[in-house]
């Protein structure tokens, strides 16, 4: 079944890439073990994507920039790649999935693939198999893998860490310069994209734009940027005005970090930070599954839901009991 399913993902069908995501989404112990044999055998592919991570705040128009972006790189003679994460509900655990129905366009075309994935309550604005669905869409041969993330503020910075470019996307009016130098998800920003600038939002637009230029410039400079970089536009995903000048911008960018050494050192870091990842991810799930453990920490909640004991001794309690 492994070998079968590797070899149609290599040759970049659709269908096959699809189950191969399901599968690594899957938390089933025996389909989290078919997962890693699959990833293993397509890492020989060694295909690469330009990962572009795409964030900002909800009803700035991802989707809607997402889907005229990917219809201009598809007609460009381009493989496109759209992962899209959803917000799951912290009381029901569910998510809407509706980011495909948004794109109805893009949807059709036979160069590009759309999934959309629940965040199952994993932070940082991207679903917990993000990473490992990123790789299946370079080996299926996507030239560009583009990461909608949640959309949920400052602190959704995950995504930085599995892209080679991070965009922002901003609305009209959303901040003078003040907002522009928190730091935080500014800081990781390659690339800040003003949407929404047609009609009476144009000369907001501009404005916004200068804005967040004046911001940029009082941030401390990055080694993985050429001179003129992190920059910020205006854009309009409706009139596609800006798109090509922003693929130009991103590959300009792309191309110099490759050229630079940056692109392969940022690509090696974050392999090894996903590596720690995983290795925190898989201790605290055999503490969960451990019996003695589950139990003193079910007292030890207990006593601090009563106040009998503060949240940090408790912790530590636990944590000595492991040595």
């Amino acid at each position: 079944m492994i070998d079968d399913l590797a070899e149609r993902i290599a040759t970049g069908e659709r269908r096959a890439l699809a189950r191969a995501v399901t599968l690594v989404e899957s938390t089933r112990a025996d389909h989290q073990a078919q997962a890693a044999d699959l990833l293993e055998r397509l890492r020989g592919l060694n295909r690469q994507a330009l990962r572009i991570g795409l964030s900002g705040t909800p009803g700035v128009g991802k989707s809607t920039f997402i889907e005229a972006f990917g219809m201009a790189l598809v007609k460009a003679g381009l493989r496109v790649a759209v992962l899209a994460v959803d917000p799951s509900s912290a009381r029901s655990g569910g998510s809407i999935l509706g980011d495909k129905t948004r794109m109805d366009l893009l949807s059709r075309e036979p160069n590009a693939f759309i999934r959309p994935s629940p965040s199952s309550a994993a932070l940082g604005g991207v679903a917990r198999r993000t990473r490992e669905a990123i790789a299946l869409c370079e080996a299926a041969n996507f030239d560009v893998v583009l990461i909608e993330t949640v959309g949920v503020g400052q602190s959704e910075t995950m995504v930085a860490q599995m892209c080679d470019l991070f965009v922002l996307l901003l609305a009209p009016a959303g901040g003078d310069e003040l907002q522009g130098v928190k730091r935080g998800i500014m800081e990781m920003a390659d690339l800040i994209l003003v949407n929404k600038a047609d009609g009476d939002l144009k000369a907001t637009a501009s404005r916004t734009v200068a804005d967040y230029s004046g911001a940029l410039r009082l941030l401390r400079k990055r080694p993985q940027d050429p001179a003129d970089f992190p920059k910020a536009m205006a854009v309009s995903a409706v009139e596609g005005n800006g798109l090509e000048q922003a693929w130009t911008e991103m590959q300009t960018l792309a191309t110099w970090r490759r050229e630079n050494g940056y692109w392969d050192k940022t690509r090696a870091q974050q392999a090894s930070h996903w590596f720690e990842y995983e290795v925190r991810e898989g201790l605290l799930a055999r503490l969960r599954e451990d019996e003695s453990v589950k139990a003193a920490m079910a007292d030890l909640a207990r006593s601090v839901a009563l106040g009998e004991a503060t949240p940090t001794a408790a912790a530590r309690e636990i944590l000595v009991g492991l040595k």
